[in-house]
């Protein structure tokens, strides 16, 4: 049986993803948010990629999960790490709703689930796709201490590939 962990922080509860947070997920998927993630998308998109982030947990042992305030209970995005015919390593991954936009939520689940990926799991790197244009992203995964690898494979011809190491 695989075993979903569930990650604290000092604001956030990264737990397993459930049906109650589908809608606000789809809601963010179909809107001009995900725009950088290759959207925005179909119902029936937005379904499969919501349930990938789950599937993952049984086949490769890390995935998605939902992000949540602590303090108000509130679902406020996801942070997942990725893998398979997408993605040709294993990428860390964040996405907030706009109204938790600016709070640190990103830099504070994503900054966990390395932690979780690097010692928990003991991977060794990880690399996160990025749209030239994302420049929130951009700005994230450096803060994270992630730098640019322009070497590594893309997931789509023109990402940036920002490089995780156990070091950063």
């Amino acid at each position: 049986m695989i075993v979903v962990p569930a990650l604290k922080t000092e604001r956030l509860l990264l737990r397993r993803p459930t049906f109650e947070d589908w809608p606000d997920f789809r809601d963010l998927m179909k809107s001009e948010r995900s725009v950088y993630m290759g959207g925005p998308f179909l119902t029936v998109h937005a379904w499969g990629d919501f349930c990938q982030g789950i599937a993952q947990w049984q086949m490769f042992g890390f995935g998605s999960l939902s992000i949540e305030d602590i303090f108000t209970n509130r679902y406020v995005g996801r942070v997942e790490i990725n893998y398979g015919p997408r993605c040709p390593e294993p990428e860390p991954g964040w996405q907030v709703f706009d109204f938790a936009e600016g709070k640190g939520y990103a830099f504070e689940a994503a900054t966990e689930m390395r932690r979780w990926a690097f010692e928990e799991q003991k991977m060794q790197t990880l690399v996160s796709y990025i749209d030239p244009q994302n420049q929130r992203s951009q700005r994230l995964a450096e803060k994270l201490g992630a730098e640019l690898d322009e070497k590594a494979e893309k997931q789509d011809p023109d990402d940036l590939v920002y490089r995780h190491s156990r070091r950063g």
